[in-house]
Order: C-alpha cells, then sequence, then structure tokens
C-alpha cells in the first residue's frame, strides 16, 4: 500500500503516521516489523522512528498471512456486489458456510474467494468481517488484507457497521414496530443452540412488520446488538419462531432453512472514508412462500 505525506501530516515519525493517520494497529504494526514484511520511505527501507516530510511516498508491504487447515482455493459461483483493492461485498446463498470448519471442510464462501483470489493472483488470505450462518442468505462483507480487516473489526465493535435483516415469521405479532430486550446465553444442554436466560449477555433486535398472509409475517429486523442466533432465539422467545428453523421450533414443510435474509449493509470504507450502503433483494425462496399465500 502506498501513500504520499500531506504538508499537514509532515514531521510525524512513521509509526505516528500509520496509527493516527492510517489506521494500523501495534499488532499489525508489530507484524510488518518482525514478520517479512516491511516499511519503506521514497523507495528506501525505514523504521517506524523516521521522521516523514510533505511529498514522501510511504509504502508498506504486508507480510504473507497464514492459511487455516481447511482454506483451500475452490472454484464457487460468487455473487459479487462490489470489489475493489481493500474489500467484498457479496451476496451470500443459503446452505453455505462462511468458513470451512470441521463439519464444513470444502465449499464454503472462503474457500470460493480463495480461488477468486487466486485468477486474479492475490495473494491474500480470508477476513470475514459480517459472518452469516451457513442457512442466512444474504449481504456479506469480507476484508482483503489484515489493515481493512482490522479498521473494520474495531468498527463492528463500536456498531458502526450496520446490518438490516427480512425474517419470515409464523403467526402475527401483537405490536407491528417493537424491540425486544431479552438476554442471551448458551443453552447448557447444548454445543450449538442459544437461549433467553437472565445470566445471558444483553441482546436488543427493532423489528416492524412489513407484510402478513394468512399464517405468517415478513419483519424487517435491525440488531442493536449481535449475539449468536440472535434474530432466531428473539423471534423463537416471542412465540413467533422463524420458518424452517428446526432447531428453534420453525416449521419446516415450506422452506428447509431458516427463512432469514440480510437485505442491507452499511459501512465506513476501511481506507477512503467514503460511505457504502449495499441492498439485497430477498431470496427466491422466501419471495416464493409469500408469494403463495
Amino acid at each position: 500500500m502506498k501513500w504520499q505525506v500531506t504538508k499537514e501530516e509532515s514531521g510525524l515519525m512513521l509509526r505516528e503516521y500509520l496509527k493516527e493517520r492510517k489506521g494500523f494497529s501495534r499488532r499489525i504494526i508489530k507484524a510488518v516489523k518482525f514478520e517479512p514484511g516491511c516499511l519503506m520511505v521514497n523507495n528506501e527501507f525505514a523504521t517506524v522512528r523516521k521522521v516523514i516530510q510533505t511529498g514522501d511516498t510511504v509504502e508498506v508491504k504486508f507480510p504473507k498471512e497464514h492459511r487455516g487447515t481447511f482454506m483451500k482455493a475452490e472454484p464457487l459461483d460468487l455473487d459479487i456486489v462490489y470489489e475493489d483493492n481493500d474489500i467484498l461485498v457479496i451476496n451470500k446463498p443459503a446452505g453455505i458456510a462462511s468458513i470451512p470448519s470441521i463439519h464444513h471442510k470444502t465449499g464454503t464462501l472462503a474457500n470460493g474467494i480463495l480461488h477468486h483470489y487466486e485468477k486474479k493472483q492475490l495473494d491474500f488470505t480470508v477476513h470475514i468481517v459480517t459472518r452469516l450462518d451457513r442457512d442466512t442468505s444474504g449481504l456479506i462483507l469480507i476484508s482483503k488484507h489484515r489493515l481493512s480487516h482490522s479498521i473494520l473489526a474495531i468498527e463492528q465493535k463500536k456498531g458502526a457497521i450496520e446490518r438490516r435483516y427480512q425474517a419470515i415469521v409464523s403467526g402475527h405479532l401483537t405490536e407491528k414496530n417493537g424491540t425486544i430486550v431479552a438476554p442471551i446465553a448458551r443453552n447448557p444442554n447444548s454445543i450449538i443452540e442459544r437461549m433467553v436466560a437472565p445470566e445471558g449477555k444483553r441482546s436488543v433486535t427493532h423489528y416492524q412488520v412489513l407484510k402478513e398472509t394468512t399464517t405468517d409475517s415478513l419483519v424487517h429486523i435491525k440488531l442493536e446488538t449481535g449475539r449468536t442466533h440472535q434474530i432466531r432465539v428473539h423471534f423463537a422467545y416471542l412465540g413467533h419462531p422463524l420458518l424452517g428453523d428446526e432447531l428453534y421450533g420453525g416449521e419446516v414443510e415450506r422452506i428447509k432453512r431458516q427463512a432469514l435474509h440480510c437485505v442491507s449493509l452499511s459501512f465506513t470504507h476501511p481506507i477512503t472514508k467514503k460511505h457504502y450502503t449495499f441492498t439485497s433483494d430477498l431470496s427466491p425462496d422466501m419471495k416464493k412462500i409469500l408469494q403463495t399465500k
């Protein structure tokens, strides 16, 4: 990555410039220093104590990143909504895990992204910022390199990355606009399932009913917190589980996965600082349910 030093940045040490102006964390600077990366000013190797001047060209070469055991490139038909040098936004179909695991070693979104990188001769690993469950569809944000990932991870912790969802839940909610405030904890009898429990972490879900059919409701959702399975747990807690969500008591006859889709993703670009909002149409299997009732 390269930048040209401005008049306002002149006189800073390279360490200060990278941290204060470019968002480098101490960990990333340390990795560049002690792993096989490098810092350069005007095409000459430099230390973090180098004082930079107006017009200087600063270049950072990141060390090669380690890829996990199951991170192997595989061809996958990716629905890429947006791509630049720093990030990817992909519309993920249901039924595909975000990253490989012992249960899903191949065919994951990450495997497909690695293949996409290799076709472009990019020596990156995959940094997924906004992970979706395997059976949740919709927009997902990926960082291409460790700097954009570090910056976006901080933004996510601050709640500055906004995701909105639509779900089809069983029945009709009494309140058509509402907020669910109910703490979520791990179910002690399961390694996967979560539950509402007094000892759980604070969990807040805002919703609005968009449409009602004879038996179901299409709900627009904004998360204030981001707990595992939060949407699924909260609506099951209200007695209106998501259609297809067998784990939390949803009907599975009309759809074979939880009827949940990330329809909107808003964030500030980690490098350019431009604000982006991307949207995605409801998935075909969810549309079909709404059209047949």
